[in-house]
């Protein structure tokens, strides 16, 4: 396929800042994204993610910092001028053209010859494999087609960078799957560089190869998606990666590890740097947390979730801490068990969340 996204080193968004009034929506947000880089922006509603992408793509403007794209500053661009791909949520397609000319928008609106925008809609339909569907209006194409045709648009003009806003959200779990890896797939096809939003851990682990975890404007971690999942920097980071227990302790170093008491429990762990000894969080993913004889948990168990190879539990301690926890089994309401973890999976931040 010819079509490629144009060439550029680095993306770089320095000290970049919006705010909404009183409300500061963005706070100094600093990141380099290399060319061919998959990028997620992730974190829960409101954490900024979408308002960084608007803001790349020129929908919304710059209360404060700069975008550079190399040595060119983008931010005082025009959005058309920019050159970006943008795949919104709701596809955002023209319902009254067809989907060849959904595709060739773009393209048109840049002056190209009629004969070069032809091939050009041909190659992105052949990419995201829709060859047979460029006749049809969009209402006549199911979810993920349309979402096809959306990334066919955004690609066709051969951008150096292209912008996703949650682009899978409207489509059922079996079609999220698919278009995951359809997303993938062309993205290392045209070697662009993506930057997508997403409030779906999953979504940001299997996509990117670096993730930006957000929270209330800020930059919290970036990482590459091993990192996230098995060392994340802060304990509020880890609560969105899914590490669902938070426990109050406290905790005091041993040797090369972290001894912590819960209620009147001692565990062992490992303390996530920089760490000091005294009040502490520790933050355990539910399948790290399992049933085991010898466990110094108890918990009474309180319902559980058939995942297919193994249960998904909860349960409460004596002094009322609730606990999420891995078991081979059913529990019944109320049956006792003893709960365990490896050390080097019970994670210890100084002073918790911040």
């Amino acid at each position: 396929m010819a079509i490629a996204g144009r060439d550029f080193r680095e993306l770089r968004l320095d000290d970049m800042s919006r705010n909404f009034g009183t409300v500061n929506a963005l706070k100094g947000v600093t990141l380099n994204v290399r060319r061919g880089e998959f990028i997620a922006l992730l974190g829960p509603s409101g954490c900024g993610k979408s308002t960084a992408l608007n803001c790349l793509a020129g929908l919304l403007t710059l209360s404060g910092g700069s975008i550079w794209l190399d040595q060119t500053r983008i931010d005082r661009l025009k959005p058309e001028e920019r050159g970006f791909g943008m795949v919104f949520q709701n596809y955002a397609l023209f319902p009254h053209m067809s989907v060849r000319k959904n595709i060739a928008f773009g393209l048109a609106m840049q002056g190209r010859p009629k004969a070069e925008i032809e091939r050009k809609v041909d190659e992105a339909l052949a990419i995201v494999r829709l060859s047979e569907q460029g006749h049809k209006l969009p209402g006549q194409l199911s979810g993920g087609q349309q979402q096809r045709v959306a990334i066919a648009r955004a690609i066709v003009i051969e951008p150096p960078l292209v912008l996703m806003d949650e682009p899978l959200s409207n489509l059922d779990a079996k079609l999220r799957l698919e278009m995951r890896a359809e997303i993938r797939r062309i993205h290392d096809l045209i070697g662009s560089a993506t930057i997508y939003v997403t409030h779906d851990q999953e979504e940001a682990l299997s996509l990117a190869d670096r993730i930006v975890v957000m929270r209330a404007g800020e930059v919290r971690q970036v990482g590459t998606p091993e990192e996230l999942y098995g060392r994340p920097a802060h304990a509020d980071v880890a609560e969105f990666m899914g590490y669902r227990n938070q426990l109050r302790v406290t905790a005091a170093r041993t040797g090369t590890g972290v001894t912590i008491r819960v209620g009147n429990v001692t565990l062992t762990g490992t303390a996530v740097e920089p760490f000091v000894e005294g009040e502490a969080v520790a933050a355990i993913r539910p399948e790290d947390l399992g049933v085991s004889a010898n466990g110094a948990i108890e918990a009474t168990g309180e319902s559980s979730q058939y995942h297919g190879d193994c249960f998904y539990s909860s349960g409460r301690t004596t002094d009322g801490a609730d606990l999420f926890f891995r078991s081979d089994r059913r529990l019944n309401k109320g049956e006792t068990v003893r709960l365990a973890a490896d050390p080097a999976r019970v994670l210890v931040y100084s002073g918790g969340r911040p």
